[in-house]
């Protein structure tokens, strides 16, 4: 048994954390029901929707509300992510869906969440993460786009699931149910909150690329191989450091102290040529028996290949082509991602649930 089997979901078609956190959900076993408007039926190319049931309804009618708060009544969670005050408009507010159901979750995510002075702003996650702080600390001179891993994924998403697994822990102890507000800038934000805390010390520079984790310590950074690919080094502690200096047949003596900034450019100059002496996978034969936290930076096409992966299927196939597999693991349980997205009708959806809830 999955470790979220019977508990239901109803999710209201969304983007970014959205169909992302019911991915994660979907995988643990959980029983989503993920509601489309008519003519825009989810893309099954798209791994991030799989494991739901999918169907079509006009949430513009009388008849396409009735069936959501139908659904709602049998519902453990429900997720949204529209902009604030639209799920009340259209007459499903938290309060009119926990009159239904009041045991109920009601989970939503939003960008600059459901108050303050942009809330009803429009946005995407470099903007989120911009004013978190987050998008200035990465990059070197220019701030760079972390994908939206930080912001939609990481700000919204994950705690979009620890909330409402939260809450559903809570609804499960007391039988009622709760309200939650996860904004991506918030998400964001916390995120930071060791670099935040390194800042009110004077451990920390307001200055990208200059510190530790952010490409400053030329320990804890990427370099050009001798075929234009790169290596990410890691070597903090100073164990490992030695571990690294001995790869790059560099001694003691021929490598300025690290513990002195001064030095840092110094140190990286001598890395930087060191490492142009060798093609990748070169220094990845002489690095991978070793703990000098030295890696090949990977291609997206390569890394479902590396014999790590293999060995622990991190990656599976979905539609022929590999995507990464559930996460996390739980003792005990068959590891695999949900099947294919299901089209049916509100009436077969509401249909199957009833007979699951009576039975």
């Amino acid at each position: 048994m999955s470790v979220l089997s019977g508990i239901r979901v109803l999710e209201l078609a969304g983007i970014g954390p959205v169909p992302w956190c019911g991915m994660l959900l979907a995988d643990m076993g959980a029983d989503i029901i993920r509601i489309e408007r008519p003519g825009t039926a989810s893309d099954m190319q798209d791994s991030t929707k799989r494991g739901r049931t999918s169907i079509e309804l006009d949430l513009k009618t009388q008849e396409g509300i009735e069936t959501v708060l139908k659904l709602v009544a049998a519902a453990d969670v429900l997720v949204e992510g529209m902009r604030p005050g639209s799920m009340e408009r259209l007459g499903l507010s938290p309060a009119t869906c926990l009159a239904a159901n009041p045991a109920l979750v009601f989970a939503r995510v939003t960008g600059w969440g459901q108050n303050g002075p942009l809330a009803a702003r429009a946005g995407h996650d470099i903007n989120y993460i911009a004013l978190s702080g987050a998008l200035h600390a990465i990059g070197r001179e220019r701030p760079v786009p972390p994908l939206n891993l930080v912001g939609d994924y990481g700000g919204g998403g994950a705690f979009l699931a620890i909330g409402l697994l939260a809450a559903l822990l809570k609804a499960r102890q007391s039988g009622h149910g709760d309200v939650v507000d996860v904004a991506m800038i918030d998400g964001a934000s916390s995120l930071l909150t060791l670099q935040y805390g390194q800042l009110a010390t004077g451990d920390w520079r307001d200055d990208r690329g200059s510190n530790a984790l952010d490409g400053g310590a030329p320990w804890y950074d990427v370099y050009d191989t001798k075929d234009d690919r790169y290596v990410a080094v890691g070597a903090m502690e100073p164990q490992f450091y030695e571990q690294l200096l001995a790869g790059l047949q560099l001694t003691n003596d021929a490598v300025p102290n690290r513990a002195d900034r001064a030095n840092w450019p110094a140190i990286r100059k001598l890395f930087a040529a060191r490492f142009a002496e060798r093609t990748r996978d070169e220094w990845s034969a002489i690095f991978d028996e070793t703990d000098a936290c030295v890696s090949p930076v990977l291609s997206m096409t390569e890394a479902p290949c590396h014999p790590h992966n293999v060995a622990r299927g991190t990656f599976v196939s979905w539609k022929g082509h590999p995507v990464p597999g559930a996460a996390p693991r739980f003792a005990g349980v068959a590891r695999a991602i949900a099947g294919p997205i299901k089209h049916r009708t509100g009436e077969q959806a509401l249909a199957l649930w009833m007979c699951s809830r009576a039975g």
